[in-house]
């Protein structure tokens, strides 16, 4: 149905309108440069998960799930944490399948981490290998992310260290997402990870990334910082986000 004529979602926009903060909307577009002001509402993640309780029972829900692209940073939030509710595994992933290709920040990404999927995780990971294997930033990125949050743990395999190290890209948030990765890895799987530093897997730029993220934690020691810092490189520029 097109958006024009969805009364759901001229309902859920004027909610978001009324839950407009600017303060926090100037604050907050800083953080996306990637994303317009313009299309920035400026609701807070609380009241945006608050309506996405409310509204993901809305019998009609799913007009305004299918209304993409969404023409508002803060719809598309909300349209994730909507799809975090979603309980049956199944449905869920192909409402996630469908919303991907839309997202267009590190922000909208990362927020998104269905519960249901930590309960199906041998499932899980044959979406999560086609994502890896993208083009598109933000699907990448996503897989990586479920990478890290459900299987550096009890579920985790020497070669999901590989599938990570194994994407090549220029993009900055594809590349800081590497580094987040591997610095919880780290954190949670040092002897596994470890290697992939002293060899120096990573882009250097990566690599310095992950060593600075990975001695902010509290979960690594101080020799092992020692250690990893003593292994940085030289980056003659930074990349920048854009």
């Amino acid at each position: 149905m097109p958006e024009e004529y969805c009364d759901i979602c001229e309902e859920i926009r004027e909610k978001l309108f009324e839950l407009r903060d600017e303060e926090y909307k100037a604050f907050h577009a800083k953080l996306i440069p990637t994303v317009s002001e313009d299309s920035i509402i400026g609701v807070r993640t609380p009241a945006l998960r608050k309506c996405a309780k409310e509204m993901g029972r809305h019998p009609r829900i799913g007009e305004f799930l299918a209304a993409l692209p969404h023409p508002y940073y803060d719809e598309n939030n909300l349209h994730g944490f909507i799809l975090e509710g979603i309980k049956d595994y199944g449905e869920c992933l192909a409402a996630v399948e469908a919303f991907l290709p839309y997202i267009d920040n590190w922000a909208t990404c990362d927020m998104l981490a269905p519960k249901v999927f930590g309960r199906h995780r041998e499932e899980l990971l044959e979406p999560v290998r086609r994502w890896i294997a993208s083009e598109d930033t933000y699907t990448i990125r996503f897989a990586m992310n479920m990478l890290m949050r459900f299987y550096l743990d009890g579920d985790f395999k020497p070669e999901y260290l590989e599938l990570v190290c194994g994407v090549a890209s220029g993009e900055y948030y594809v590349n800081m997402m590497i580094a987040w990765y591997f610095a919880t890895a780290l954190a949670k799987q040092y002897e596994a990870a470890l290697p992939y530093i002293e060899q120096r897997r990573l882009a250097a730029w990566t690599h310095n990334k992950a060593i600075q993220k990975a001695c902010e934690s509290r979960r690594i020691t101080e020799e092992q910082k020692a250690y990893l810092r003593s292994m940085k490189e030289k980056v003659s520029r930074a990349p920048q986000p854009v």
